[in-house]
């Protein structure tokens, strides 16, 4: 049997947590991870009849792509939509995971199959993340140098883009004396030790942290290793928000709207003014995505796949591309399939269960 906090670590594999925007309430919501778990529902909004059909379904722990709980409450009187979920699921032992914008951010995540569900080719992010690398530097003896490096590497350090196992190091003197209470692995204690040691530099994600820290610790020989952690300016290009892609084949404004309403099944796209121009570029970002209008002009779209924009948005557009809001819930709407298939493939011999329930607010005459 698996406890909840087995499964919340396959859950953190799928869609790392820091990868999520400061922002967002995303992990375990509520719940007691050490319970053992009885099936998983799988969603895209844990409300009220979701939490029912769990209930039902046998389900007591809701895996859910938007936070239900999100502003922060003082009160759970059941007075709202939010507060009759929470309570129903506390009353019923149901613990509420979400993934949100941990998953938003992922290059596999929900833009990815964003694009893909649209057909697109050669996609980058579109939007990416910023201080998310780190570089770690510590310095050991020569002969242990290579031990060190292989473990560092082995946590996840040292990748950048497409090259693994980087790392720059270079040679210097050390120097070092011991109290009583030390136990140098070279010298004696209370004596001025001086030798050649090997200063190794690697970079790597943040969300990688604790597990390269500790592969540090288990492989380095000394008592005391040294460390220096900084934060890089740099961006990191694999993770962020929104991508961007292209057609095989261009296509007219008109007809790629309707292809994307179809593949997306929307009930109704509003779009800015047409250009004019050929559909070949496109840009997405699923959900609310009017702030990166600049950055999908930037990159070139011929077009910006999103929903929620206002209405003095679409001025935005500028006549440089297309805008088109296809919906919220349209935008992320196979998200849960694809969260579902990834706990299928980890999870053997278990209850995994995609929700029946439509929870899009939206409807269409």
């Amino acid at each position: 049997m698996s406890t909840i906090k087995e499964i919340l670590s396959v859950l953190e594999e799928m869609a790392p947590l820091a990868y999520a925007e400061d922002f967002d309430n995303v992990g375990l919501i509520i719940g007691d991870e050490n319970a053992v778990a009885t099936g998983i529902l799988v969603c895209h909004d844990a409300l009220e009849n979701v939490i029912d059909e769990a209930i039902a379904k046998k389900c007591n722990l809701v895996v859910c792509f938007h936070p239900i709980l999100f502003a922060s409450i003082k009160k759970i009187t059941g007075k709202n939509y939010v507060e009759r979920a929470l309570l129903k699921a506390i009353k019923n032992d149901i613990a509420i995971y979400a993934v949100h914008t941990a998953l938003d951010n992922h290059p596999e995540g929900v833009n990815k199959i964003f694009c893909d569900t649209l057909g697109l080719i050669n996609t980058k992010i579109l939007i990416p993340k910023q201080n998310h690398i780190r570089k770690l530097v510590t310095y050991t003896i020569r002969d242990n140098a290579e031990k060190v490096r292989n473990a560092l590497f082995d946590a996840g350090a040292g990748s950048i883009g497409n090259y693994d196992k980087c790392s720059f190091n270079s040679e210097g003197t050390f120097t070092y004396q011991g109290n009583e209470k030390s136990e140098p692995t070279i010298g004696e204690r209370g004596i001025m030790s001086r030798g050649t040691e090997t200063k190794i530099e690697v970079v790597y994600a943040k969300h990688l942290e604790a597990g390269i820290i500790k592969a540090l610790r288990e492989n380095h020989i000394y008592e005391e290793v040294a460390t220096e952690i900084y934060n890089m300016k740099n961006t990191f290009n694999h993770i962020g928000l929104g991508m961007i892609g292209e057609l095989e084949e261009e296509m007219d404004e008109k007809d790629f709207l309707l292809y994307a309403k179809d593949k997306m099944k929307s009930d109704g796209i509003r779009h800015s003014a047409f250009t004019g121009k050929k559909i070949k570029k496109v840009a997405v970002l699923g959900g609310s995505g009017s702030f990166a209008i600049t950055n999908a002009i930037q990159a070139g779209a011929d077009v910006f796949l999103t929903s929620d924009l206002k209405y003095h948005q679409y001025y935005e557009a500028e006549n440089q591309l297309l805008l088109a809001d296809i919906g919220h819930f349209e935008s992320e709407r196979y998200t849960k399939e694809y969260i579902v298939d990834y706990l299928r493939k980890k999870i053997l011999n278990f209850a995994i269960i995609l929700s029946e329930e439509n929870t899009n607010p939206v409807k269409y005459l």
